[in-house]
């Protein structure tokens, strides 16, 4: 039976709290749906480069939830939000976003989206020139993901890791920790995220730039079966 086929069969049988459950779930459900839709459209602008088209879906997705009532489903386009102004270079307006973003998932329970959203926001602060505060943050984002067990965010935390030794100009360091991250991603059949790739291109850039394309490529290379685990907890030697 169809949905429609449900709530007529219900309504015929007076059962009329089932046809207000039936349908008031439908549309909680489509809701999602269509928020979910819409933050995903806008993820897929995001890694094509479409930041105005990233920026007007993740909005339509925001207004989407927002309509719902459903505080848990503004997360998502809230992030891109955050993300997009990140990418755009509007470091100060993605820092507020991502602390407004920590404090929704904060109020929602979301542990390891507060993670991430940390790890997003030691980055603003790393571009803001802000070393010591990034260096703080991607510490206490790493040790809280090995204590509570969160391998998944492993190959994140080798990204920061390279990025903060570029950033610091330890580039042969950096090299490896680039190899570390690739190898992280690839192990788990993955990609970065369009604002974690562009940080670990620059931080590429920045290493070949300083090595010598073939001294990193050999950094590089020698690095290659490092695993993720050993380049964050063991200080990435070769």
């Amino acid at each position: 039976m169809t949905f429609a086929d449900d709530v007529r069969s219900a309504f015929r049988r007076g059962e009329t709290d089932e046809v207000v459950r039936l349908c008031r779930t439908a549309l909680a459900e489509s809701r999602a749906t269509e928020v979910e839709a819409l933050y995903g459209l806008s993820r897929a602008a995001l890694r094509s480069g479409d930041l105005a088209g990233a920026t007007a879906l993740a909005r339509q997705s925001l207004e989407a939830a927002q309509r719902a009532g459903d505080r848990a489903l503004e997360e998502r386009p809230r992030h891109v939000l955050a993300a997009v102004a990140r990418l755009a270079g509007d470091l100060a307006g993605a820092r507020e976003l991502y602390l407004d973003s920590i404090r929704l998932n904060e109020e929602l329970g979301h542990a390891e989206t507060v993670l991430t959203e940390r790890h997003n926001l030691a980055f603003c602060d790393l571009r803001l020139g802000h070393l010591d505060a990034a260096r703080e943050l991607f510490a206490a984002n790493r040790a809280e993901a090995e204590r509570n067990g969160w391998a998944s965010f492993l190959p994140f935390a080798a990204i920061a890791d390279a990025c903060l030794a570029a950033a610091e100009g330890d580039h042969a360091r950096a090299a490896r920790l680039i190899a570390a991250a690739d190898a992280a991603f690839a192990a788990h059949g993955q990609v970065p995220d369009p604002d974690d790739a562009a940080e670990l291109d620059l931080a590429r850039a920045e290493a070949a730039a300083a090595l010598g394309e073939a001294a990193y490529a050999e950094t590089y290379a020698r690095a290659g079966g490092q695993s993720p685990a050993r380049s964050v907890s063991e200080g990435d030697s070769p």
